[in-house]
């Protein structure tokens, strides 16, 4: 949980119903802009002999530019937002700034990918997958695939306030690389949204990936969930909802049976003993119940708790593998939220699984190892997981080439150490 560090401010009150907002689809739409009469005039002057450049392309790179144009606009509306509803305190400020200078050391792997995001013909962004406005993804494609490619649905973090969907380019494009498709699900925030209507937004675009990624040359048979951080908790709750429902014979538009295995990167499943962590690592306890809409509802979104309850011990039996990577040195949720939760639910005969990477911490395993380019564990082993039994696909695994170095070292370890995650 990347947790935004908060301060509660008179107008604020805990537990308050929050008034979600009813925005317009125009808040995620491209804005295209039109060449001035300064520009067409050098165009005119410039040498006939030069050929124009296609209009397909120069339309392209139009939307292109008012897509990104909008999508900073969206980032930027939502952080005023947030600030709104916070307020401004020391703890706050101090925890803004190392957050700024971390951004500043990761910079060149940040452009690098944010070029490849708004510009790669491989990225299909914001494609609609409900009636609200952060009811889109984005969907990363296989330069060269042959037929049917597995398919990873990946829900980002954010500590229930800054998720956004363009967090997960970075996966997305070196899974990609790999010939896996990867669907990136944005979901409503704090405070639009709640924690029921975030794994509704969630469950709903798993349906539709699963319903639609065959157009997209994606193998249906070949579906994986994953979640990191605050995303890791809010798709476990949207699986374990959807295995409840179709255990009580409810119509539903995708089946848990669809979901080969779950990836849960840095997450909390036991919220009701991670509220007072939360809390002294700035995301306070007043804010955090409000997200998760009260007291009273602690262990319902909680799926290490629910999956103890014998009532709905059918559903839990529908469950796919859980896999769960952790970090030993992650102080924004620590390791042992993970393996709390793998001990649940292997008590309860799901199959379930913990890898611990000894000193890593929140951002290691989802930011600066992959930025560092190279052979990294947990990339490795859920590429290897996803392609296993596939002969081709691990061959070409063999003589892939080592990913490339995003970012120099010495400003991986310097954000490492100024990191307010």
């Amino acid at each position: 949980m990347a947790a935004s560090p908060a301060i509660l401010t008179d107008r604020f009150q805990p537990h308050a119903s929050v008034e979600l907002e009813d925005k317009t689809r125009k808040d995620t739409e491209p804005v295209i802009y039109r060449a001035s009469n300064h520009q067409r005039r050098r165009r005119a002057e410039s040498n006939l002999s030069t050929p124009p450049p296609s209009p397909r392309r120069q339309r392209s790179l139009t939307v292109d530019f008012g897509h990104a144009a909008v999508e900073t606009y969206l980032v930027t509306r939502l952080a005023f937002k947030l600030l709104r509803y916070l307020g401004v305190g020391y703890r706050w400020i101090l925890q803004l700034l190392a957050l700024g200078f971390y951004a500043m050391l990761l910079m060149p792997g940040f452009l690098q990918v944010a070029y490849y995001y708004f510009f790669s013909s491989q990225v299909r962004r914001s494609i609609v997958y409900g009636d609200l406005p952060r009811n889109r993804l984005d969907l990363y494609l296989p330069k060269n695939s042959h037929g049917p490619t597995p398919v990873v649905a990946f829900v980002t973090g954010g500590a229930w306030i800054i998720g956004y969907k363009a967090w997960g380019s970075l996966l997305g494009k070196q899974l990609a690389e790999r010939d896996i498709i990867v669907a990136c699900i944005d979901y409503r925030n704090f405070p639009q949204g709640t924690i029921s209507e975030m794994v509704k937004d969630v469950s709903q675009a798993i349906s539709f990936v699963c319903n639609n990624i065959v157009e997209y040359g994606g193998d249906p048979n070949r579906f994986y969930l994953m979640g990191q951080s605050a995303g890791a908790h809010i798709s476990a709750c949207a699986l374990l909802e959807q295995a409840i429902e179709e255990s009580e014979g409810r119509s539903v538009s995708w089946s848990v049976s669809q979901i080969k295995a779950y990836f849960g990167i840095s997450g909390g499943y036991n919220i009701s003993s991670l509220i007072d962590h939360l809390h002294r690592r700035g995301l306070y306890s007043s804010i955090f119940l409000s997200i998760m809409e009260g007291q009273h509802s602690l262990q319902h979104f909680s799926p290490e708790i629910r999956i103890q309850d014998p009532s709905i011990r059918n559903a839990v039996a529908l469950l796919p593998q859980f896999i769960l990577f952790h970090g030993t040195s992650d102080y924004s949720i620590p390791s042992e939220a993970s393996r709390t939760f793998v001990d649940a639910l292997q008590r309860v005969g799901a199959k379930a699984e913990l890898i611990l990477y000894s000193g890593k911490t929140h951002t290691d395993l989802f930011l600066q190892d992959p930025m560092r380019g190279g052979n990294d564990e947990l990339f490795d082993y859920v590429v290897a997981f996803i392609h296993a039994g596939d002969e081709k696909a691990l061959a070409e695994d063999a003589i892939a080439p080592p990913r490339p170095r995003l970012v120099p070292e010495l400003l991986l370890q310097l954000a490492r150490k100024v990191s307010p995650f």
